[in-house]
């Protein structure tokens, strides 16, 4: 039985309950790590249904089109769906920090500010001013090239990948596919299985890797492995905002 006393846990609660801090080892160890369930199934399709309301996004990339693969993605425009905005807003605080230690580790420059608004202003004056979230759609035979995205010089080091649909029942294959260039190495590979209304926190551009001298920077790629059959939606969220 239900108990409908409790209120709806909301997104905001399930990023908030997640285990940071074993998040945060997997992410610092391979770049990436798996959180639980964020979404429900009917929440998915919801989600993944907003792909065919065309006024809700500023443009469509067609992979092949571009020699990014094969399939196809749509960025949102600035008038972001509530969930959507309450994503990216609940994970922010919680990739702050690693972002942080990593820019120390590196060398780099901190630039963000607590807020994640104060950050999307100062990529608006620094001239990334367009939405950077996007729904993405493959379908069988598609995939993606392994890529990294920037879109400017206002970067956030990690990002989000939300799968929309259920892996082995609405789709098979289809693997959230990374590469780590090691410094002075062959590189490393690493496949994820996406599952239904889960996140994957990923490296946007690289990562900083322990050596003998201290800290070096690894070259991070991420892509999507081919579709065998049916259909594979996903959200992806990105901290910074494009030119």
């Amino acid at each position: 039985m239900i108990d409908t006393t409790r209120p709806a846990r909301t997104v905001n609660d399930l990023v908030d309950a997640s285990d940071w801090a074993v998040l945060t080892d997997e992410i610092d160890a391979y770049g990436s790590a798996l959180t639980g369930q964020l979404l429900t199934p009917d929440r998915c399709r919801e989600l993944a249904g907003l792909y065919d309301e065309t006024e809700r996004f500023r443009s469509t990339i067609d992979m092949a089109r571009h020699r990014f693969g094969s399939g196809q993605y749509r960025y949102f425009t600035d008038d972001l769906p509530e969930v959507v905005r309450e994503l990216r807003e609940a994970f922010y605080p919680h990739l702050l920090p690693i972002a942080r230690a990593w820019a120390d580790k590196s060398g780099r420059p901190a630039p963000w500010p607590d807020e994640l608004e104060e950050w999307l202003d100062m990529c608006h004056a620094a001239g990334q001013s367009k939405s950077a979230q996007i729904l993405l759609r493959y379908g069988a035979g598609d995939w993606n090239a392994l890529h990294r995205d920037v879109f400017g010089d206002m970067l956030f080091p990690l990002q989000v990948v939300i799968g929309l649909d259920a892996p082995g029942t609405d789709y098979t294959g289809g693997d959230f596919l990374m590469t780590e260039q090691r410094p002075r190495a062959q590189s490393r590979g690493s496949a994820t299985v996406l599952l239904q209304g889960h996140g994957l926190v990923f490296t946007t551009r690289d990562r900083p890797v322990a050596s003998k001298r201290g800290w070096s920077t690894a070259t991070m790629r991420h892509g999507v492995s081919t579709v065998r059959s049916g259909r594979r939606r996903t959200l992806g969220l990105v901290f910074h905002d494009a030119k």
